[in-house]
């Protein structure tokens, strides 16, 4: 009976352990840049998309995005408008990661709103593709 009662207790005390490393500080994106065979980005400021394939622009994004830490914040399934709606493409041309990158320190990826916790997304970087 004991036993029972201590497999009861631990259970939930797990799935909440679970829950609560999730907010530590994590990478988002760990992807090999010579994996991506093209990265879609959709502005939700302008309306416009690029498919990006230039592999110059493909290193260089992956590259910054591997480096960045982020922490999980709040949910952002409540929460409309967003800036660059990204996808990531392997070579075989299978979607490997979508997430939103609203700032130069803020994501939306898995349904939350992830912050930077050391160095900046290279926002303007994206932005000058996008508006060119």
């Amino acid at each position: 009976m004991k036993k029972i009662k201590w497999i009861i207790l631990s259970i939930p005390i797990a799935i909440l352990f679970i829950f609560a490393s999730t907010f530590l500080p994590q990478k988002v994106v760990s992807i090999n840049p010579t994996t991506v065979s093209k990265i879609t980005v959709f502005d939700g400021n302008t309306g416009n998309d690029i498919e990006i394939t230039e592999q110059n622009d493909i290193n260089h994004i992956i590259t910054n995005l591997n480096d960045v830490t982020f922490q999980k914040g709040k949910p952002s399934f409540m929460y409309t408008g967003y800036s660059f709606k990204t996808t990531i493409y392997d070579t075989k041309g299978r979607s490997v990661k979508e997430l939103t990158i609203n700032s130069n320190d803020t994501i939306s990826y898995n349904g939350f709103f992830h912050n930077v916790t050391d160095q900046i997304i290279d926002y303007e970087f994206i932005e000058e593709l996008v508006r060119r």
